[in-house]
């Protein structure tokens, strides 16, 4: 395809499989317009992704099975102990509830809380840095904290009403934790619904903070609080390589997903042509020490246990050359995602001699994101769901919700669903091209995972918790999931908006939901809500 016709159009494809019909499209918003906006967008820190822009032994090898995937920034957590000692005065009601009452009693009670936060980070699988605890007994000590540069302050409310309250008016996530058995008792843990929240009132009246940041005694609570604002801040801000431009399956997704990447995420872009990026892979290609590199790539890769290969040898090279190409300007211009345009298109399977479904695969399993086109209404909601979990996940076709199933299907599964391990695989043709090197992944049958479904006009996401049921082989694309619903699938098929969709291995619909009532305006309907 002749993209120099179109200038610096992107366009939308208006069918969402492949085929003839994806060769149509109208004019989107012009690459000059879009990035004119680009700047003081959130640029992505922390992250430990392995370059190959030099072909070495080391960062050609394969991630072995077992290893982590690259974490990223550290969460900041301000911890904070509120609290007030009262002085006795005679014949009057001079104390709150609360079970610090002397210096010796809060002394105590910051060795508690430094031992638990010590024991919580050991115990996370995402870092987190815990700032030093810092007690406030009044509105003046409240400005110790304002200069703190912190992505989330943990309140112990042990006492001082007019100070907590202080503190959750400073813009950032804040989660309060109160003590009911678990050490001297708090305060708050009377007056944190009505008075605190409530304002003395029936209704809810504090702003930026409810009931759903509250926890009481249980640090696991915490954690997968915390989790849920480790995966928001590694996902704002995220650098996006574009290759072909960015497209969308729909006019809606088209409209609606770069502005709303840019302004409400903090994306940004760097958007290459076919041309250019053919280039790069010729020069590539004609490296004698890259072409021994991905030659032991696809070596370590074929003589794995658990993989067949049912398709030539050449598309697993090219796919490797590919997967070169793309990490090398990731490092270049700091990107962590990435994805072809037109990845089913004539000009990109002549362009990589192989759609590109392989090289996703791969990357994906090393940790970046990468995902099917550049639709960016499927995008956001992966990048964030794999922040959070820490592991890969399958964009996907959504089909038909029927008697309690749901099934799902694309060619570019990773393998590592579960972060560490490779699952069984067979590399085969991409489905609708009969071409190339796709993959077909064994999912175990009994696992729980995330599906989200992200609607086309950006504003509303929809989820439920499933258990695979098995791995059909339907002639459709060649990974395929058969997902049991927790939930109401009539509801979910009356109810369901969008198309492509996110699975991930394990539960993590409560953090979803909880980081996109951080971040702002995007709905949430949680499907399992009641199950």
């Amino acid at each position: 395809m002749d993209l120099s016709k179109h200038g610096n159009n992107i366009r939308f494809h208006t069918q969402c499989t492949c085929g003839p019909h994806c060769e149509t499209g109208i004019k989107g918003i012009s690459r000059r317009k879009f990035l004119g906006g680009l700047a003081g967008t959130i640029a992505i820190s922390g992250l430990t992704f392995p370059s190959i822009s030099q072909a070495s032994s080391d960062s050609t090898k394969l991630v072995s099975s077992g290893a982590a995937l690259p974490t990223g920034a550290a969460l900041r957590v301000q911890p904070v102990l509120a609290y007030q000692l009262c002085q006795p005065q005679e014949k009057s009601s001079w104390r709150s509830y609360g079970g610090l009452e002397t210096p010796a009693q809060l002394n105590e009670e910051v060795d508690r809380i430094n031992r638990e936060l010590k024991k919580l980070s050991s115990e996370s699988d995402f870092p987190i840095e815990t700032l030093p605890l810092v007690p406030v007994e009044t509105d003046e000590q409240v400005k110790n904290v304002l200069g703190s540069d912190c992505d989330v302050i943990l309140v112990y409310a042990a006492g001082g009403y007019s100070i907590t309250r202080s503190l959750v008016d400073l813009k950032v996530p804040c989660i309060m934790f109160l003590r009911h058995k678990s050490g001297p008792y708090y305060l708050y843990h009377e007056i944190a619904l009505w008075r605190f929240l409530r304002r003395d009132g029936d209704t809810f009246a504090r702003p930026g903070i409810d009931v759903d940041d509250i926890v009481v005694d249980d640090y696991s609570q915490i954690l997968w609080r915390l989790r849920a604002l480790y995966g928001l801040k590694n996902a704002k801000g995220t650098k996006m390589l574009a290759i072909g431009g960015l497209v969308a399956y729909s006019p809606d997704g088209q409209k609606y997903g770069p502005e709303q990447a840019k302004n409400l995420w903090g994306y940004q872009f760097e958007i290459i042509s076919e041309a250019d990026f053919a280039q790069r892979l010729k020069i590539a290609r004609s490296d004698q020490n890259i072409i021994r590199a991905v030659e032991e790539q696809t070596n370590e890769l074929l003589v794995l246990p658990n993989i067949t290969l049912h398709t030539q040898r050449k598309f697993v090279v090219n796919s490797f050359f590919a997967l070169k190409v793309c990490k090398d300007i990731m490092a270049e211009c700091g990107a962590t995602n990435f994805g072809f345009a037109y990845c089913m298109m004539k000009s990109v399977i002549e362009m990589l001699d192989t759609p590109p479904c392989l090289v996703l695969s791969l990357a994906n399993d090393e940790g970046y994101t990468a995902y099917c086109h550049t639709d960016l209404t499927h995008t956001l909601p992966g990048v964030l769901l794999r922040w959070i979990a820490g592991k890969p996940t399958f964009l996907c076709n959504s089909h038909f919700p029927h008697d309690g199933i749901f099934t799902v299907a694309h060619c570019a599964a990773p393998r590592r669903m579960n972060g560490k391990d490779y699952e069984p695989a067979q590399i085969m043709t991409h489905f609708e091209s009969d071409y190339g090197a796709a993959s077909k992944v064994e999912y175990p049958i009994g696992q729980t995972v995330t599906v989200i479904i992200p609607n086309l006009r950006c504003t509303k996401w929809q989820g439920f918790r499933g258990k695979i049921l098995g791995s059909p082989s339907l002639p459709a694309c060649r990974s395929q999931i058969d997902i049991s619903v927790d939930g109401d699938t009539h509801k979910l098929c009356r109810e369901m908006e969008g198309f492509h969709t996110q699975v991930c291995y394990g539960d993590y619909l409560r953090e979803i939901g909880y980081a996109l009532k951080k971040l702002g305006p995007i709905e949430w309907q949680n499907f399992s809500d009641n199950v």
